[in-house]
């Protein structure tokens, strides 16, 4: 009796362990089906821009595909790569759409942000997103030499660079860095309330306002960059990213 309820109890522990084992089995063969059926239906993008398709492009093209790439990401919809062979595309040359001079802010992914990728931008990023001597150099390569059509200045909501200009931040090298944020500030004198870091509002009022000095500043101290802009070659604009959101407001 004995016996014979110990081979039950074994037959049914073995019964279920083996219906177990077949329901994941099912689920990661589901698991694989969907995943090729998505890459059937939706083919991952697998090489760059060419010269001549960078030629034909116009500056509100790019501006309007940043866009829709934005809107991409905030609805988590990015346009999936193969990275692999984007690499190996882009070793034959590049060809990108824009030049974007961002913050260094961690929170703020460039390319994800506008559903970019290998290839497809130039970035230049340093903390308060103002530009000196190197960064007007690095702009001036990629739309004068490698025929990009557009600058886009990026500022982005709660920027510390711009909160540790308000606060008037002494700290070796910061120290230096931040002056170039200061013109931002006192363009920003207008504002209606309290004129602190601790207020959020101020805080995105300098922000933007950051972002159109540096827009001016680019204007004024590159003329190969104002003169492709003057022509209609390139435009110079900017834009602000809420870090909440993902959107990114086109100044």
């Amino acid at each position: 009796m004995k016996n014979t309820f110990c081979k039950i109890a074994f037959m049914t522990v073995l019964a279920v362990s083996n219906a177990f084992c077949q329901n994941k089995v099912s689920k990661e063969i589901e698991k694989n089906d969907t995943k090729e059926a998505v890459s059937k239906l939706v083919p991952l993008k697998e090489r760059v821009l060419t010269a001549e398709e960078q030629k034909a492009l116009t500056p509100d093209y790019v501006i309007q595909s940043l866009k829709d790439g934005n809107k991409r990401y905030m609805k988590n919809d990015l346009t999936l790569r193969d990275h692999s062979a984007l690499v190996r595309d882009a070793s034959q040359g590049q060809y990108p759409k824009a030049v974007i001079i961002s913050c260094l802010d961690s929170r703020v992914p460039v390319g994800d942000v506008f559903d970019k990728g290998i290839g497809d931008l130039f970035v230049g990023r340093v903390a308060g997103n103002f530009v000196n001597e190197d960064l007007l150099g690095s702009a001036e390569y990629g739309c004068k030499v490698s025929g990009a059509k557009l600058v886009l200045v990026l500022g982005h909501e709660s920027c510390g660079a711009i909160k540790s200009a308000i606060d008037d931040v002494k700290m070796g090298n910061i120290t230096a860095m931040l002056a170039k944020i200061k013109p931002a500030i006192a363009k920003s004198q207008d504002f209606k309330g309290e004129k602190k870091s601790k207020n959020s509002e101020f805080v995105e009022y300098v922000a933007k306002n950051n972002v159109l000095q540096t827009i001016e500043t680019i204007r004024a101290q590159s003329p190969i960059l104002k003169e492709m802009e003057d022509k209609g070659e390139i435009k110079i604009i900017g834009g602000y990213y809420d870090l909440h959101t993902g959107e990114v407001i086109f100044l």
